[in-house]
This record gives C-alpha cells, sequence and structure tokens, in this order.
C-alpha cells in the first residue's frame, strides 16, 4: 500500500508499508533438541467427568504404580486453574491465593490458641494441618509467601514439641525454620530453647550467636545468650574444687 506523508518541514514523499513482519524465531540447538527427545515418552491418559483431571487408562488413577505415571502435581495445577477462570496464565507472581493464605492463618491461630491452654498435642495437630495447606500454594507464585507461611507455622510448632518434652522433633522444627528463612531470629531462638532443655548449652549459645550475627540488636536473643552464660557460670562454679586448709 503506497501512501505520502510528511516527514519533516517542506518534505514529502512516497513509500510502501508492507504487513508487520513476525519476530525472527531462535534457532533450534540441536544437540539440546535430540536430548529433549530423547527424554520424551508419549502416555495415553484418560480425564475425568470434569475434564480437569488426569487418570491412567487401564485402572482410571492419578497415581498408579502399575503404569508408572504421577499425575498429583499436574492435577493440582489443573484444579487450581480451573478454580481461578480469570487468573491469567500464569499469573505475575505478586498474585497471591488470599483465600489459602486465610486458611492458614485461620487454622495457624487455631493451634495457638490451644497451645496457650496447655493443649499441646492438639496444638501440634492444628499445626500439622496449617503446615499442609501452606505448602500447596501455586507453582508460580513468589516463593517467599510459602516460606514466610511455613516457618512461622514450623517455628510454633517447634514451641510445642517442647512444650510436650519431645526435644527431637522440637530440634528437627527448628532447623527447618532456619532452613526456611535463614536470617529470621526466631528460628535460631527455637533452636537455643531446645538445646538448653536437651542441655547443650554450648550449642545453644552458638545458635544464639548465629541468629545474633543477622540481628545484632534483636532483644529476645542477647537475654537468652545471657541467661546461658550465667548457667554456664553457674556449673562452672559449682565443679570448682574446695580446697582444705592443712591443719
Amino acid at each position: 500500500m503506497s501512501h505520502g506523508h510528511t516527514h519533516a518541514p517542506g518534505e514529502t514523499h512516497n513509500h510502501s508499508h508492507g504487513p508487520p513482519q513476525p519476530a525472527p524465531q531462535p534457532s533450534v540447538d540441536p544437540a539440546l533438541q535430540a536430548l529433549i527427545d530423547a527424554d520424551f515418552v508419549p502416555t495415553q491418559i484418560a480425564l475425568s467427568a470434569d475434564n480437569s483431571v488426569a487418570l491412567c487408562v487401564p485402572h482410571k488413577l492419578e497415581k498408579c504404580a502399575d503404569c508408572g505415571v504421577d499425575y498429583v502435581n499436574l492435577n493440582r495445577l489443573s484444579k487450581i486453574l480451573v478454580g481461578n477462570p480469570t487468573l491469567l496464565c500464569p499469573p505475575p507472581p505478586s498474585v497471591i491465593s488470599q483465600k489459602l493464605t486465610q486458611m492458614v492463618t485461620q487454622t495457624k491461630d487455631e493451634g495457638n490458641v490451644l497451645f496457650k491452654k496447655g493443649e499441646h498435642i492438639n496444638a501440634i495437630k492444628k499445626y500439622n494441618m496449617a503446615a499442609s495447606i501452606a505448602v500447596q500454594r501455586p507453582p508460580w507464585e513468589a516463593n517467599q509467601f510459602m516460606r514466610e507461611e511455613l516457618s512461622t507455622v514450623i517455628s510454633n510448632r517447634s514451641a510445642a514439641f517442647l512444650e510436650a518434652r519431645d526435644y527431637i522433633s522440637a530440634l528437627a522444627d527448628a532447623e527447618m525454620v532456619i532452613s526456611l528463612r535463614r536470617n529470621w531470629p526466631k528460628g535460631h531462638f527455637r533452636k537455643a530453647k531446645t538445646l538448653v532443655a536437651m542441655d547443650r548449652l554450648s550449642e545453644a549459645q552458638d545458635a544464639l550467636k548465629l541468629g545474633l550475627a543477622f540481628e545484632p540488636a534483636n532483644a529476645e536473643l542477647l537475654a537468652h545468650l545471657a541467661e546461658i552464660e550465667a548457667k554456664q557460670a553457674e556449673n562452672k562454679s559449682e565443679k570448682q574444687p574446695i580446697a582444705i586448709a592443712a591443719t
């Protein structure tokens, strides 16, 4: 199509504009494509009545050892998308599932109420439920949301295990909190509290010092460290031999 228009004052000329050209496609790496093709195994699937769940053909199971298939994660993603038809695909990471957040918070708060009542075993059950909900976040959401929710729940569960005198579980949960949010002081505090209960004072002291490396002015860590150092000094004085003067 030819037409005339002005490019600069007093300058006019004609030229043609063709249809917009598609962006050039990247070239395919033959070696990488060969690896993809070698790893690709076609699999027949059956669908549920609402066409939202993938199943194995012979047994109509989403996870089947006989057929060697596992569609659990695929179907979880499918259910999320079916339940949220207005979502972009994939949504931006800043979009979070408010309903899931509410469920985690509500279940955790129920556990907190039981903890304050001294019902530590029942509180642990609630924290287990809250943790199982927290890890079900859609894969496109920013990982920090899951880490923050899960670490808070596991931190509370560690405290409940400690009160129930299950020190091994309390310590394992404290370590998990640290692995999820290393710079969060609460995980280091939980670890130290449990180590003190296990009479491992030097390790508890090290745990607190590591937490203080991330937040040097944390009052909770500083206070607990002072308590441990006082207890260590007391233990040391008790072990000092008593000198008996010769007569």
